[in-house]
């Protein structure tokens, strides 16, 4: 297991560019699987979760090719069916979260998938509901072995119809919306997801043949089609990467440029950061954070508290919470955190206390942060990493603190964010992996 020893307190200065969106290329990875033809992706970040999907393509039958530093291209043309049905491919699937969007191509193209529970970060409850009844709903049939511990999925032929999701889940939205572009008739999807991930996904299905209507909004209409075939796809910059950047130049009190961030994918992200009182500047496609030695949270109009809460697309994504919380144990006055879709998020605000922050863990889904104004700063401290989020907000925190932090398990903030340690230490951080 490996850890990073941050030296605390040091500033950052110069530019960063985000990597590509993990969240975006875990769905675009599986929707290589709809066509036997060539898909070419540009800007796929070089990150833990990535690359183990990658390498479940190539063992299932996938031919994968490098190109360039970021860029793939892949094929299946000649998927193994039989692979699919072992327990090494099963293990693998159960350890990668995003193998659950394998499920959506596999039975419309081949008409059979198997699919063990998936892994991931260990943030509470996370149901596969919102996908399994959409694709049932398309007409496939889910049979749960309890002996071997999976999901057998199988569908003669996948029949459009309409469907109310329970939940805008942007994952059970992929996957269903990739079921349904090979199925017959009109599918019709409402409450959908409608992130900029998935508008992506969708641009890239109906580059490939697809017919996907209503895209960007929370009402798809999909004409299925008998065919897809290849295409060119070039991956948004990660908006969660951008956050963290925001972030970490608040806390420590920097200057910094975040280089083409795609401003008008980021949603409602900066005015988040700016209602902790963080300047921001737009300068074509890049975010400037200037030095700031103070910055002040806003209340509401009415004097009240400030609450930031996460909330499906257009609203705050529930990734940058963790980053907020932090940023907002230095800012001047209070908030109330919010962390609605996921339970177990913020149990990391303990080592954030340890480190003396000062927050009042209300329950499993609120925190109220009552911020230092730097008049106090955080103490380096021993922790670990318990998912990809938390981890990046404890470095941020990290590096702002008096003295010297270990983070242990930072193979989770590996999963989420590429070289981080090297990309930061060249804008002046002092961060070591062990």
């Amino acid at each position: 297991m490996a850890s990073f020893v941050i030296e605390g307190g040091h500033k950052l200065h110069g530019e960063i560019t985000p990597q590509g969106a993990k969240n975006e290329v875990l769905q675009i990875l599986c929707a290589t699987l709809l066509t036997s033809e060539e898909v070419v992706v540009h800007n796929i970040p070089d990150i833990l979760d990535v690359n183990n999907l990658i390498q479940l393509l190539r063992e299932m039958g996938v031919k994968v090719a490098k190109l360039g530093l970021d860029t793939y291209s892949f094929k299946a043309d000649n998927v193994d069916l039989n692979y699919l049905q072992s327990d090494e491919f099963l293990r693998k699937c159960s350890s990668l979260r995003g193998s659950v969007m394998l499920v959506g191509p596999l039975v419309a193209r081949f008409g059979k998938a198997l699919i063990s529970k998936p892994g991931g970060d260990k943030i509470g409850r996370r149901r596969l509901d919102t996908h399994f009844v959409g694709i049932q709903k398309l007409g496939a049939k889910f049979n749960y072995d309890e002996t071997r511990g999976i999901y057998q999925i199988t569908a003669d032929a996948l029949k459009g119809t309409y469907m109310l999701l329970d939940e805008a889940s942007v994952t059970g939205t992929a996957n269903i919306v990739m079921a349904a572009v090979l199925a017959k008739g009109t599918t019709t999807i409402y409450n959908a997801a409608c992130e900029p991930y998935l508008q992506q996904l969708c641009k890239m299905l109906n580059a490939m043949g697809a017919r996907i209507s209503g895209i960007a909004s929370n009402l798809l209409t999909i004409e299925g089609v008998d065919v897809l075939g290849g295409c060119t796809h070039t991956v948004l910059p990660d908006m969660i990467e951008v956050g963290s950047f925001i972030g970490m130049a608040a806390m420590t009190r920097s200057e910094i440029t975040i280089k083409n961030v795609s401003f008008e994918n980021l949603g409602i992200i900066p005015d988040a950061f700016r209602r902790l009182g963080i300047k921001m500047e737009q300068r074509g496609d890049d975010l400037f954070i200037p030095e700031q030695e103070h910055y002040q949270i806003e209340s509401f109009m009415d004097g009240s508290i400030m609450t930031i809460a996460d909330a499906p697309w257009p609203g705050l994504t529930p990734d940058l919470l963790s980053v907020i919380l932090v940023v907002a144990t230095q800012a001047k006055g209070s908030v109330l955190i919010h962390q609605k879709m996921f339970e177990s998020r913020l149990f990391f605000v303990d080592k954030l206390i340890d480190m003396g922050a000062q927050i009042i863990l209300c329950d499993p889904h609120r925190a109220v942060v009552i911020g230092h104004d730097h008049n106090f700063h955080l103490r380096g401290g021993n922790m670990v990493s318990p998912d990809i989020r938390a981890g990046i907000a404890l470095l941020i925190a990290a590096m702002s603190a008096e003295g010297s932090s270990r983070i242990h398990n930072i193979e989770q903030i590996d999963r989420g964010y590429q070289n981080i340690e090297q990309r930061l230490n060249a804008l002046g951080a002092r961060i070591t992996r062990i």
